[in-house]
């Protein structure tokens, strides 16, 4: 079985046909999906869909895209919502300096500001780091050994990976390591210890080869995990299992029912 460590089950790309969108998960074989928020509001639908759907498990957080909109009770609201037990991890958070929606140094103090919030809550942490690797690491850095989490659609080369294994952080695959030109991820694929990788599918965003250019889905996440296996020259029912092993030590979802 396998667990899409991060999705956004909870968009409107999925009003249409989330109900048939999870049942297709189950029949692929996923055991859990945790679907991410990215805003308060968002993250008061990813809660909802979490209590509706047993196999779902929700973050709660604020996406760099939207540190500028942070008012003085989001914080408050969040850590309600964080108290929900169907919520498992605080994020997504972290930089993009990439589309850089927010300024970047609003991005920086918002960072800093749940790092904080989610050291005190108690719960993992799911990063968003886009052509901000630096500036990430550095503030990962500060929190050592008072925080846990993963990074999420990992971009960076080995050396940023080592270092946040480092930090005690997993490392979590999307969808382009499908893709031709991702040779950098691939690499990662490669030396990353299996005890700390993770697959996911950034869904709807980042289908993988061979269902580029679709909306992506949960289901998909197997596509991912069979090039991760091809990469490592395992067995995918390894791949699956180790991978889901990680996902569940990181965020306390429960084993499968048997």
């Amino acid at each position: 079985m396998l667990i899409d460590s991060h999705a956004h089950l909870e968009l409107g790309n999925f009003d249409r046909d989330r109900d048939d969108v999870i049942k297709r998960a189950r029949a692929a074989g996923l055991r859990a999906i945790v679907t991410v928020g990215i805003d308060l509001e968002d993250s008061r639908k990813a809660v909802a869909l979490a209590r509706r759907y047993d196999m779902v498990w929700a973050s709660v957080g604020v996406h760099p895209h939207d540190a500028g909109n942070i008012g003085p009770e989001t914080y408050d609201e969040l850590k309600i919502l964080a108290a929900d037990d169907k919520v498992i991890a605080y994020g997504e958070i972290g930089l993009d300096f990439f589309k850089n929606y927010s300024p970047r140094n609003t991005q920086i103090a918002r960072f800093g500001e749940q790092l904080d919030l989610c050291r005190d809550i108690g719960l993992p942490v799911i990063i968003h780091d886009r052509d901000a690797h630096g500036e990430t690491l550095a503030m990962l850095e500060e929190h050592r050994g008072n925080l846990t989490g993963v990074v999420h659609c990992f971009s960076g080369d080995y050396a940023m990976a080592r270092r946040c294994l480092d930090l005690g952080y997993y490392i979590s695959i999307p969808g382009t390591v499908t893709y031709g030109k991702a040779e950098t991820l691939r690499e990662v694929v490669r030396a990353v210890p299996l005890n700390r990788l993770m697959v996911e599918t950034d869904a709807p965003f980042l289908s993988p080869e061979p269902k580029r250019g679709k909306r992506n889905e949960p289901a998909f996440v197997v596509y991912t995990a069979r090039k991760i296996a091809d990469l490592r020259g395992e067995s995918f029912e390894r791949v699956a299992r180790e991978t889901t092993k990680n996902a569940q030590k990181l965020f306390g979802i429960p084993p499968a029912k048997t």
